[in-house]
Parts: structure tokens; C-alpha cells; sequence
């Protein structure tokens, strides 16, 4: 079978029972069905409940949803699916209507286990009736609901036919009972008990009885039954089956007997009741007579085993159905609705028409409700249909169908008699005996003997029902009709001490002077249906009709016969036809104009109603200014219909999009504003933001102008309207690589934070000489002053915090009045002296010092400095002022010489004018590309550079011949001095003096002795290196420096001869090719053609260069210019210098090849640790190295190198020069 099980006729849903989960009623399902119409989703149970819920919201009117079919056919399922839609779609958010949402959901299980039986048609078979009323508010929220109950099988307490079971909360409860409840009411399995276990039939495929009982018990909590409650709810239960389980037997005198006294002592003991009246009420009949309408005598009549049973029967199911009514009572006042409900959408499920071997009373009143049903489809759906066509004179062809009214009339009307008032009759007449009341009940059945539809057949009548044929039986109707209790049962439970069985469940009291007659129970089901049939008709239906395709539930049959049989009876036939020949909408013609006056400009506009004539003129100009053709829709008298959905539905996406257009105007103006807006706002706080960026350091830099006094003479940078008090230059606080280096050499403290940072030196003291400057780095916290010196471990770089001052023991700061960067810090009570030192930012440090002290430390201003050097010496510190030193000062033993700085009273420069957005833009993007180029290393990117050279250099003159470039520039003048020799190679090399083997991605492995080019170098060990093409992370200290001898040049071959250069006209520019970006280009001449040969000389591969005027070619030139500056230089520089070549005038001779100059000393390789063969692999890029610290990042601006060796290459090849004599070595 397919997996679609359901289709449409108009808007009626046909449903097929598949008997197994195809997975159709998922979240993900439902979720595809929100706010969807009929047509534009597969059909669906969804779908429908969709439907009413958007026309409920939309056309504000009720909605019900009828449900009706088999027995088994899948209406109880269906009424599920829709409350869980509605639960899941309609709003509300707040904790009253979730909890009413949670409450309606918990409705089914708990009303399934108390109304569901298995039965051999359906194993969750409902044998109630159940119309479920959701109440909304005006915003579409559940606020409540009711729950109406119809018809209960109560029977089915007493009795069930093979393999058919009782109500699923026996079971539930005997099976799953707690250890509570088995002591208290004596519960045991359900075999133990007659009302159980009679049928056969104790467990049922694919029902887990034991799982069921905990949702029970579970939903009895949502919807609010307290632990009190259901203890009463399981204690009515056990007494029920107590009760079965009291057999009769004859005494000596024929009459009825408890078999087992003690059973009866146990069922009074838990209704709380006298054991002697509970058997005197089950045993004995208590029996009054009447003469003149005054009152007799009274006997107390003995009853035998069967009428005993009967009554013992009869007061098991009035605890059952007293109980269950009041189950939906209880339930109904926990939904009771909070807050004002306007719309309410109902769903009706109630069992399916009913066809047995043996037909009673109960399938007499199940049929009738459902041919009361039927009647209200054929009234809404065929009858009046075509009634109203007829009523609005619209051209219409009439359609016949079976109305099924001759049916309901043959079973409720009371002129003439029906069934129903038959019964009543022969109850009211014979209520002595049964079985002669059931005789006279067949008797007054031969009144309607002229009816076609009723047939007489002996005890047994015929009605032929709009789904087929029934024979009911009349033995004992009369007596289930009367559904009554006996007094000697009402006064018996009034009597209990009990307030739930003698208030809650019978709370009705005995009138003996009453004359008027109790109500039967088909006049109950009469009344009820037809109130049923009253809220139906006041709401718009929808319908669900389901089908069972075969009768033995399962998954893989289909009965064509059993399912024609139910589409005809069903009288879908008649509902295609009148769907395909009617029309499918129809509306007045106000609410018609009411909902689509915003689809035509004449009648809408901006969502406000301006049309000014009739709703006639109006629904007919909304219908033609949408293009809907003619045949699709008519006129009626007060009407307009539409002939297919799918018109009304693209009218109400029409009308859908044009409430979603005003939206996104109202949205877009909306937006507009809240931009400009946000954007005044940002305009604001980035011009304060700015502002209070600045704020802070201009107030630094104001207050260390305060400091000074004008009494200290001032770098012109120092002035300059940008220079900001920053502080932590060297970014210890966040910074990586050497900024870790810093910050773990320091080790802060707790509540210890950096306030500046900054390259400088301080005085350090050498033996028998005068002291020297020698480069530091100071950080300045919060708490101390720390003095750093880099020095040099084995092969490692490292930081040692030398000096860590506390600002306490900072009694004063002095400075001179020259613009030097000196400053001396007097220490109180230092062995070591005051310290000296040289910053570059000294009005800087000075304020950071004196703020961080709250202004306690003093600043002096003066010619000369005293200071104590180690062993409180005084030593006088002098400053002179010396034209001749350009740039930064002088110190030389107690010295200082220093240039003029600007006069000491000078002010902050005003702020510079600033360029124009765009221009400044426009200049940025000009100026990154270069800067880019000029600023990256490596060889993949010489040639960038090499362009960004060319770009911002002179271009030397060419005197090459070209077919594009005739005319050659004039010549240069001849060089006044010789060149000078070639730059070094741009990419370093390197050998591995150790076997690597790469253990992540982005490393590179290589064996011993192979040769590397290093591209980027980090201090942290790991350096970026190319071999064979790859590029990758290796590490440094596996390495040494490699210095490729240089190879004697092949001799050059003959030169050739060449055409003479035509007459110069212009000059030109171009751009030899260059070896490097930094190299000059030789400068060159123009020849006589006398001294032109053949070819030209060869410089470089594939270049050829002309003869210098004394016929010596350029390179032998550049040669003998290099040999000259290099005996210039002396032979300090330690490389080879090759011999001088010949001169000669003829062909070039080779010079003489020379051996390769003897490598220089290799590096110390580091010691290996115990038990390793190999030095120590740094840590790898992106993690903290155990021995060395952190890399730094990659360098992104142009600021001065250290004094310091800024990599372990860099240290190597110091090592290797020879090194004056100094105290310091760094």
C-alpha cells in the first residue's frame, strides 16, 4: 500500500487506517503545514486542523471538526492529530495557556484508559462519545476548554464476549497497581477477577499495560487530580471488581445467598458502608403498594440468583459511570477558561456505526447518534447546498442523494411514535417485570410496520440505517432503558461514611412523594445529541472520514467490497458530485468586500477602507480588478460564490502579500530612521570616543609638561600634536615573543600591572674605568621599576630582570635643562648607589613615575646632577651644550654633550589639518602596495620588491637598440669612482648538522648535511625554511650557517661585432635587468663603430654588455673596481679577495682558478641531554617552549632593531668577528 492514505473531496479529508506508524505525524511535519492552505500541502490530517484554526482566526467564526467512520477505522487517532496541531501552532506563551495547552494534550490517555476498550474490531476501540470544545481569545490563544461526554458502554463493566477485554484501567490497574494499593483494596492480577477475566482475553499485541498505567497516572497529575483523588478514583475501581467477584448461590428456600460472606464484608468494608445492609440491598428487594394514590404496605421481597446478579451488575456500572462522568467533570473544571474566550474550534469523536452478531440497546443509541451525524453532513454539505443555490439563483444542475432524515424521524420522533417513545411507553407500563415489558415494547413496535426503512421480525426488529441493515434484538432493552437505580442500592450508598461515593458520586436523594417519572436513558441520548447537533450547526465544519479497509487490522490487506461499502454509505459519491458541479466558496457580499477591500485601489488603500458604495458594486470591482475570469465566480442574491479553492486561495495570498508589502514599507521606513539614527549616535561617540581616547594621554603629556616647568630644554618630537603618553611600548601586557620573553622574565606579581615599557641603558660601572652605557629594557609597573639586560645563554637568547626597583625607595628624579634623555633616580639608602640612565622617552617615564606615587616623588631641574655611585661616592654628572652633535647625546666620563632643543617654555604643537576622507583613502590604497613590497623579505617576493625599487628609484640611462625604442639616450658621464661590489645573496643558507623528522603539519623533515634557505626567522626557535620548493618550520638549533664558496667565472667569449647605433633624436629611460634591488647599475657610454666587434661580452647569462671607451668590458671594470676597494678596506673583513686579472687587449684569457676559501669555524653544537641522541627540538610554533620563550610576532612596522642579537644566526656570526675589548659584551 501506498504511504499516502488520505485524499480530498473539496474539503472533506478521506482517511485511510494504514494499521501502521508510516511516520506522517512527526514535528517535522507538522512544522511544513504552519500556515499553509488546503491545496498547497499533501492531504493531511494537519492540513484540516490548519484550515479551521486559520479560519477561525482570519473569518472569526467557530470551527468544528467532524470525525466519523468504523469502528477502527482511526477516528480517535485522527481527533489527536488535531488537538496536537492546535496545541503546537496556536500562541501564547505565557504559563496559564501552556499549562492549558499541556492539559488538553493530557486529556487522551487519561479519557482513552478509562473509555477505550479492545474490542474485535479495533484493540483502542473509544466506547464513549467525546466533543472537545478548544475556547480561544481574540489573539488566537487557548484560554480553556470543555469536554462533553456521550454514551458511555457501561456494559461493558459487567460484560464482554470473547476476546474482547474490559476498560484498559483494569487491567492498567491490576497489572501495575503499587504495593499501596495491593494492601489497601486487595488488588491482584486481572485473572483474579470474574469482570476481568471472562472474555479470555488479558493482554492485548502492541498495548503495554504496565507502560500505560504510568502515562495515566502521569496525566491525572497535569491535569490537576490531587493524590487524594486518585486514590478515591482506584479504591471505586477495586470495589468494582470486588464486586464481580460476589457469586449467588439458593439458600433451602430457593433464594439468593452470598456464597462467600467474607467477600461482601471486604466490598462494605471499602465503600464504607454496614455488611448486613450491603447484602439485605443485593439479596432483597424492598417493594411498596399503592391504593388511591395513598400509600400501602410495604414488603421486603426475597430475590433469586439471577435478579440478584442483575442488581449486583447494576451497581457496578452506576460506579463506573458515576465515576467516569465525574473524571470529565474534574477534568472540565481544571480547564476551566482563564480570561475571555471568544472563538471556540471543536472536535467530535465518537464511535463509528456498529453492526454485531447481537444488537442491544447500546448499538441502537450508537447509530442513532451517528445517523444524526450523517445528517448533519448531507445538510451542510449536499441539502442545503443546493438549496441555497436555488435561494441565490445561481444556475445549478440538482444533484439526488439519500437523506437520511426518514431515519432519525423512525428513531426519535414522538408524532408518530418512534423507537424510542415506544420504549418509553412499555417501560412506563410494564416496570414490574422486564420480560413483560420487553412484550408489550414489540407489541407497540407494529405501529411503525408501514415504514420502509423498520421491518418487524418476531423479538427482533430490522432498520435499515444509511450504513447498511441492522436487526436488534429486544430481549432486555426495556430494562436498559429504565437506567435506574433500585432504592435499597440509593439508599445504600447515600448511607456511606464515604463523602466521595455519598456526596461526589450519588449525590441525588430519594423523594417519596415525587410522581414525576425519571428520565430513560433514550431520552438522556435523545437530548444529548441533539444539543450536539445544535453547537455543530452553529459552527463552520470540517469533516474527516475515515475508512477501514479490511477487518483484520492489517497493513498489507485491502477489502474492495468492505471499503465501496463504506464510500457509499458514507455518501461521498454524492459529495463529489455536488463539489464538482457547485462551487466551492461562498460569502456575503460585506465580509467578502471586508476581507479583500486591499486587493483593488478603489476600495483599500493603505490598509484603510475607503469605498463609499454597496458591497455588490465593491465585491464585483475586487473580483475584475484581480483578472478572475468569469466562469470561476457568480452573483447571487446576497452572496458571491467561487467556484474552485484555488481562486479564493490566491486571493488570500494576494491579500497575504500585500499586508507583508505594507509591512516591509513601514519595515524599510522603519530602518531607515533607526540607521540614521544609529548612525548620528556612532557619529557622536566616535568623535567623543576620540576624543576621550585622546583625553588621557593629552592630560598625560599636559601633566609632564607640568613637571618639567620650562625649566628642561625639548626634543621638537616631543611636541609634535599626535605624540601620545602610551606607555607599554613594547606591549608587555598582551604582546608575544619578546614582549613573553619580558613579561616571564619579570614574573608580576599579583595586582601588579605594567604602566610602561621601553628600550633604553643605564650607566654600568667598570673596573679601574670609567663607566660605559649599556643597552636595558625598563618596565615600569604600578609597584616597582624593573631593569632588564639581554644575554646570551650557550646558544639562546634570554631576559634577566637585573635591577628590581620599588617606586618606595624613589626619593627623587633629576634631569638637566638640556633636551638630553638622562635622568637620574636617587634610591634611599642604596649600597649600590643611584641609578643612571638614558630613555628616550624620559618626560614620559617621569610622569608615570610620579603619578604611580601620587606625586610624592620629586623632580629636580637642574645644570649639573650630583649622584652617589656604589659606596656613596658624589659624583657630579655636567651637560654641554655642542652644536656639532647632530642627533641623539654624548656621554663620555661624567659627560654629557647634546645639541639645542626648543626653548624650554614651549607648548604642544597645535593638531595637524587633516586630509579628506576620500583623498586619504584614495592615498592609503596608492601607498600599501609599495609599502608592502618595500617591507617584505624572502625570495618569493624579490620580484615585488624589485618592481617597488624600480618604481620609487632613478632609472639609469640605456643606450640598448630596440625596434620599438630607435633612438638611444645620450651618454652618462664616466664614473668618478668604481663600484661597489655586489650585494650578498637575499635568501640565507643553512646546513643541517642534525637528521629532522617532522612531526606535525606544516614542518619539514631533512637529513644531515643538506642545505636549507632560511626565509623568516623567530626568536622562538623555529625557523620558516624552503628545501626542494616546500616551504616549512624547522628548527634553529639543527642548523648552522652555511657560506657557499664562491666559484672563479668562466672566461667570456669573444665579443662580437655589432651594427653601429643610429643618430640619437631622444633619450630614454629604461630599466636593466638588476641581480638585487639595492645593486647600482653600471653606468655605460656610447662606442665609436671602430671599436665595436662582432658580439658583445657576456655579464650575466644571457646578457650582453658594451666596451667601456679604453676598450676594458664593464664586468673586467666592476672587478678591478671591487679588488681595489677591498685592499682599501684592509684585511679586517676576513674574506677572500680574488686575484687580479690581466689585462690584455686582445681576446680575454680565463683567469687562474683559485681553491675555495676554508669555511669558518662551525658553531658549537649544544650539548645533548642524558639519554638523548639529539639536541632538543624548540617548541613547536603556537605552543609555550619549555626552554626558550615564545616567538614574537611577525614584525608589521618599520621600528629600529635592538642593540641585541636579534637571532641565533645573528649571534653566531658575531662570534666568529673578532671583538674589541670591553667590560660589556652586550
Amino acid at each position: 500500500m501506498a504511504k499516502s492514505m488520505q485524499t480530498y473531496i473539496g474539503h472533506v479529508l478521506i482517511s485511510v487506517n494504514p494499521f501502521q506508524d508510516l511516520g506522517i505525524y512527526t514535528e517535522a511535519v507538522l512544522s511544513t503545514y504552519r500556515g499553509k492552505n488546503l491545496l498547497e500541502m499533501p492531504p493531511h490530517v494537519f492540513a484540516i486542523a490548519e484550515s479551521a484554526y486559520h479560519h477561525m482566526s482570519s473569518y472569526k467564526e467557530n470551527q468544528c471538526v467532524i470525525i466519523s467512520g468504523e469502528s477502527g477505522a482511526g477516528k480517535t487517532e485522527a481527533a489527536k492529530r488535531i488537538m496536537q496541531y492546535i496545541a503546537a501552532v496556536s500562541g501564547g506563551q505565557s504559563s496559564s495557556i501552556q499549562e492549558i495547552k499541556d492539559m488538553v494534550l493530557a486529556t487522551n490517555p487519561l479519557l482513552e484508559s478509562f473509555g477505550c476498550a479492545k474490542t474485535l474490531r479495533n484493540n483502542n476501540s473509544s466506547r464513549h462519545g467525546k466533543y472537545l470544545e478548544i475556547q480561544f481569545n481574540g489573539q488566537g490563544e487557548p484560554v480553556g476548554a470543555v469536554i462533553t461526554n456521550y454514551l458511555l458502554e457501561k456494559n461493558r463493566v459487567v460484560g464482554q464476549i470473547d476476546n474482547e477485554r474490559n476498560f484498559h484501567i483494569f487491567y492498567q490497574l491490576t497489572k501495575a497497581a503499587p504495593e499501596e494499593y495491593q494492601s489497601a483494596y486487595g488488588l491482584q492480577g486481572p485473572e483474579s477477577y470474574l469482570y476481568t477475566s471472562r472474555s479470555g482475553c488479558l493482554d492485548v499485541e502492541g498495548i503495554d499495560d504496565v507502560a500505560e498505567y504510568a502515562e495515566t497516572i502521569a496525566t491525572m497529575g497535569i491535569v490537576g487530580l490531587q493524590k487524594y483523588e486518585q486514590d478515591e478514583i482506584f479504591k471505586m475501581l477495586a470495589v468494582i471488581l470486588w464486586l464481580g467477584n460476589l457469586i449467588f448461590v439458593e439458600d433451602d428456600n430457593g433464594n439468593a445467598a452470598i456464597s462467600d460472606p467474607d467477600v461482601a464484608n471486604f466490598i462494605a468494608y471499602l465503600m464504607e458502608v454496614d455488611s448486613e445492609s450491603l447484602s439485605k440491598a443485593l439479596t432483597s428487594r424492598i417493594m411498596e403498594t399503592q391504593r388511591g394514590g395513598r400509600r400501602g404496605s410495604v414488603y421486603e421481597v426475597p430475590l433469586n440468583v439471577t435478579q440478584a446478579t442483575s442488581v449486583r451488575d447494576a451497581l457496578s456500572k452506576a460506579i463506573y459511570e458515576r465515576l467516569f462522568e465525574w473524571i470529565v467533570s474534574r477534568v472540565n473544571v481544571s480547564l476551566q477558561t482563564r480570561g475571555s474566550n471568544q472563538y471556540v474550534i471543536g472536535v467530535l469523536d465518537i464511535y463509528g456505526f456498529e453492526i454485531f452478531e447481537d444488537n442491544s440497546f447500546e448499538q441502537l443509541c450508537i447509530n442513532y447518534v451517528n445517523e444524526k451525524l450523517q445528517q448533519i453532513f448531507i445538510e451542510l454539505t449536499l441539502k442545503a447546498e443546493q438549496e441555497e443555490y436555488v435561494r441565490e439563483q445561481i444556475q445549478w444542475t440538482p444533484i439526488k442523494f439519500f437523506n437520511n432524515k426518514v431515519v432519525c424521524d423512525l428513531i426519535e420522533e414522538k408524532r408518530p411514535p418512534g423507537v424510542f417513545a415506544a420504549l418509553n411507553d412499555a417501560c412506563a407500563t410494564a416496570h414490574a417485570d422486564p420480560g413483560a415489558a420487553d412484550n408489550s415494547f414489540v407489541q407497540r413496535l407494529g405501529f411503525l410496520a408501514n415504514n420502509a426503512h423498520f421491518e418487524s421480525r418476531g423479538s427482533k426488529f430490522l432498520i435499515r440505517h444509511y450504513a447498511g441493515e441492522v436487526l436488534y434484538n429486544v430481549e432486555g432493552m426495556t430494562d436498559k432503558n429504565r437506567d435506574s437505580l433500585l432504592k435499597d442500592l440509593l439508599e445504600l450508598v447515600s448511607g456511606s461514611s464515604n463523602q466521595f461515593i455519598s456526596e461526589t458520586l450519588f449525590p441525588e436523594r430519594i423523594d417519596p412523594n415525587s410522581k414525576k417519572r425519571p428520565p430513560t436513558a433514550g431520552d438522556k441520548i435523545k437530548a444529548s445529541c441533539n444539543a450536539l447537533v445544535t453547537k455543530l450547526m452553529q459552527c463552520h465544519p470540517s469533516y474527516i472520514r475515515t475508512i477501514k479497509p479490511n477487518d483484520n487490522r492489517s497493513s498489507s490487506e485491502y477489502d474492495d467490497k468492505r471499503v465501496l461499502h463504506q464510500v457509499k454509505y458514507l455518501g461521498l459519491c454524492e459529495n463529489i458530485r455536488v463539489r464538482r458541479a457547485g462551487y466551492a466558496y461562498r460569502t456575503t457580499f460585506e465580509k467578502f468586500v471586508e476581507r479583500f477591500y486591499l486587493l483593488c485601489p478603489s476600495t483599500g488603500y493603505a490598509g484603510e477602507y475607503i469605498w463609499q458604495g454597496d458591497a455588490v458594486s465593491g465585491a464585483l470591482e475586487i473580483l475584475k480588478h484581480n483578472n478572475i475570469p468569469g466562469e470561476e465566480w457568480q452573483m447571487g442574491t446576497s452572496k458571491v460564490f467561487i467556484r474552485h479553492p484555488e481562486t479564493i486561495f490566491a486571493l488570500e495570498n494576494l491579500r497575504d502579500k500585500y499586508w507583508h508589502n505594507m509591512a516591509t514599507r513601514i519595515q524599510r521606513a522603519w530602518r531607515a530612521y533607526v540607521r540614521y539614527k544609529h548612525e548620528c549616535a556612532r557619529k557622536i561617540q566616535r568623535f567623543w570616543r576620540q576624543n576621550k581616547y585622546n583625553i588621557g594621554y593629552l592630560q598625560a603629556r599636559e601633566y609632564g609638561h607640568e613637571i618639567l616647568g620650562g625649566r628642561k630644554e625639548r626634543r621638537r618630537f616631543s611636541l609634535l600634536s599626535m605624540r601620545k603618553f602610551t606607555g607599554d611600548y613594547l606591549d608587555v601586557r598582551t604582546g608575544s615573543g619578546l614582549a613573553t620573553m619580558i613579561r616571564n622574565a619579570i614574573s608580576l606579581k599579583g595586582g601588579e600591572d605594567v604602566v610602561f615599557s621601553m628600550r633604553g641603558s643605564t650607566l654600568v660601572p667598570r673596573a679601574m674605568r670609567s663607566s660605559v652605557p649599556s643597552p636595558r629594557t625598563l618596565v615600569l609597573t604600578n609597584q616597582n621599576l624593573h631593569i632588564l639586560m639581554t644575554t646570551k645563554n650557550g646558544k639562546m637568547i634570554q631576559m634577566v630582570d637585573e635591577k628590581v626597583l620599588s617606586l618606595n625607595i624613589i626619593s627623587k628624579v633629576s634631569t638637566s635643562t638640556l633636551r638630553d634623555d638622562w635622568i637620574v633616580l636617587h634610591i634611599d639608602n642604596s649600597p649600590d648607589g643611584d641609578i643612571v640612565m638614558s630613555c628616550l622617552f624620559k618626560t614620559e617615564l617621569i610622569t608615570h613615575l610620579t603619578q604611580q606615587t601620587g606625586g610624592r616623588i620629586k623632580v629636580d631641574v637642574a645644570p649639573q646632577i650630583q649622584y652617589r655611585k656604589k659606596g656613596n661616592k658624589a659624583v657630579t654628572m655636567k651637560f654641554i651644550k655642542d652644536e656639532k652633535v647632530q642627533r641623539d647625546d654624548v656621554y663620555k666620563s661624567h659627560t654629557v654633550t647634546v645639541c639645542s632643543g626648543e626653548p624650554a617654555n614651549s607648548v604642544s604643537f597645535p593638531p595637524c589639518p587633516t586630509k579628506s576622507r576620500i583623498s586619504s583613502t584614495r592615498n592609503t590604497r596608492a601607498s600599501t602596495p609599495r609599502k608592502a613590497a618595500a617591507t617584505r623579505s624572502g625570495p618569493r617576493h624579490v620580484a615585488n620588491a624589485t618592481a617597488a625599487t624600480a618604481a620609487t628609484t632613478p632609472r639609469p640611462t640605456s643606450n640598448y637598440q630596440s625596434t620599438a625604442r630607435a633612438v638611444p639616450p645620450p651618454p652618462p658621464p664616466a664614473p668618478s669612482a668604481p663600484a661597489p661590489p655586489p650585494a650578498a645573496p637575499a635568501v640565507p643558507q643553512y646546513k643541517a648538522i642534525y637528521p629532522f623528522q617532522s612531526q606535525e603539519a606544516g614542518e619539514i623533515a631533512f637529513q644531515k648535511d643538506d642545505i636549507l634557505e632560511i626565509v623568516e626567522k623567530d626568536e622562538n626557535g623555529w625557523w620558516l625554511a624552503r628545501k626542494d620548493g616546500k616551504e616549512g618550520w624547522v628548527p634553529s638549533n639543527y642548523l648552522e650557517e652555511y657560506v657557499q664558496p664562491k666559484a672563479t667565472p668562466p672566461p667570456p667569449p669573444p665579443p662580437a661585432r655589432r651594427p653601429p647605433p643610429s643618430v640619437p633624436t631622444a633619450s630614454r629611460q629604461s630599466t636593466p635587468p638588476m641581480a638585487s634591488s639595492t645593486r647600482p647599475s653600471p653606468q655605460r657610454t656610447n662606442i665609436s663603430p671602430a671599436s665595436v666587434t662582432t658580439a658583445p661580452v657576456p655579464v650575466m647569462p644571457g646578457i650582453a654588455a658594451p666596451l667601456n671607451s679604453n676598450g676594458v668590458p664593464p664586468w673586467k671594470a666592476q672587478l678591478e673596481a671591487r679588488k681595489a676597494a677591498a685592499a682599501a678596506g684592509g684585511e679586517s673583513s676576513g674574506s677572500p679577495i680574488p686575484a687580479p686579472r690581466p689585462v690584455s687587449t686582445g681576446a680575454p684569457v680565463p683567469a687562474a682558478r683559485r681553491p675555495p676559501p676554508a669555511p669558518g669555524p662551525k658553531p658549537m653544537v649544544p650539548a645533548k641531554p642524558s639519554g638523548v641522541n639529539k639536541p632538543i627540538v624548540p617548541a613547536r610554533p603556537g605552543t609555550v617552549p619549555s626552554a626558550a620563550p615564545r616567538a614574537p610576532p611577525r614584525p608589521v612596522s618599520s621600528s629600529p632593531p635592538s642593540n641585541a642579537a636579534a637571532s641565533l644566526a645573528d649571534a653566531l656570526r658575531a662570534r666568529r668577528q673578532p671583538q674589541p675589548d670591553s667590560d660589556d659584551e652586550w
